[in-house]
């Protein structure tokens, strides 16, 4: 049986910013070469250009495999190409995947891995491939690391589909940075998370460990809002993990953490496109350092299972 077609969403970020620096014309003249590179990586992988979009393509694979390989080389190759660049110039790649059923027409394609694979674009986050489980289920051997994400809730889907996150790194940690002030952080006698509390300005809200993951963002799609404008639409994202609250940064202009106990700016934990586990209690910096006194900060209180019973027994 002959797999399904695999689309992708190739996006870059921050090409505002890059108009802001370079003016429109040299701007203009950056992405459009930039986008017809990704063009061509996906064509050199037998994919289809079906069109771009401004600041991204929109192609179509054979297969997930070949999709997959295609976006590997991309963020591979654009991610040398960003070590080099001036960071007010650097647009990074974000990267949706995904299989199934797909209709032409005049052209243009349709279907639920078209939706899907752009959803998953504007989700995963700068520097990041998002892929549903029907494209890892096609890779086989092939020997390419990926992260379960569990169920993510995706606008206009009446079912939660299961994503995974591929890693294109070369050398890839079980967590991708563990930053060494983390090591020096009081961490909870009881290691098995059970729910987090979140606040900002009047909002306050309780997530537990079995509705995770969830997403701190701008835009209502977010299960936590904070309507700031430094904040992305989606910023980052807290799963539960082996026992554990992680946090996961996926915005363009980075995420800062504190525990309670630390003082200073020096005790704050910068996270861009990293991960922290988080215990006990602190605040969470959206967008801007926490040492900026009007960033965008949400306080928050994690609670462990052991806490959780011993409450219930006592009612």
């Amino acid at each position: 049986m002959a797999a399904p077609p695999t689309v992708v969403f190739a996006d870059l970020t921050g090409s505002t910013r890059v108009f802001e620096a370079m003016g429109n014309a040299r701007a203009t003249e950056t992405v459009t070469r930039l986008v017809q590179w990704i063009g061509g990586v996906c064509e050199s992988h037998h994919g289809r250009v079906v069109k771009t979009l401004g600041d991204g393509v929109f192609a179509i694979f054979p297969d997930g495999a070949s999709a997959v390989g295609a976006v590997l080389e991309l963020q591979r190759n654009h991610q040398k190409r960003l070590m080099v660049w001036p960071a007010p110039l650097r647009m990074d790649l974000q990267i949706g995947v995904a299989s199934g059923e797909v209709l032409e027409v005049d052209g243009d394609s349709y279907g639920d891995a078209v939706n899907l694979a752009s959803r998953l674009s504007d989700l995963a986050g700068p520097g990041q491939i998002w892929a549903t489980e029907s494209v890892i289920d096609q890779l086989g051997e092939i020997g390419v690391r990926h992260r379960n994400l569990g169920p993510i809730n995706i606008r206009g889907k009446s079912e939660t589909p299961i994503v995974h996150r591929i890693d294109w790194q070369d050398e890839v940690s079980e967590f991708l940075t563990m930053p060494a002030s983390l090591a020096h952080q009081p961490r909870p006698s009881d290691s098995s998370f059970g729910q987090i509390e979140l606040s900002w300005l009047d909002v306050r809200s309780l997530f537990r460990a079995d509705e995770l993951p969830i997403h701190l963002g701008r835009v209502d799609e977010a299960q936590f809002v904070v309507n700031d404008p430094r904040v992305s639409r989606l910023h980052a994202r807290i799963e539960a993990r082996q026992g554990s609250c992680v946090l996961v940064d996926v915005s363009t202009y980075g995420t800062w953490v504190r525990f309670h106990g630390t003082a200073g700016a020096s005790g704050e934990i910068a996270l861009r496109r990293d991960e922290c586990v988080l215990h006990g209690s602190g605040e969470i910096g959206l967008g801007a350092p926490l040492s900026d006194f009007s960033a965008p900060t949400i306080s928050f209180n994690t609670t462990g299972n052991n806490v959780l019973l011993g409450r219930k027994n006592a009612r």
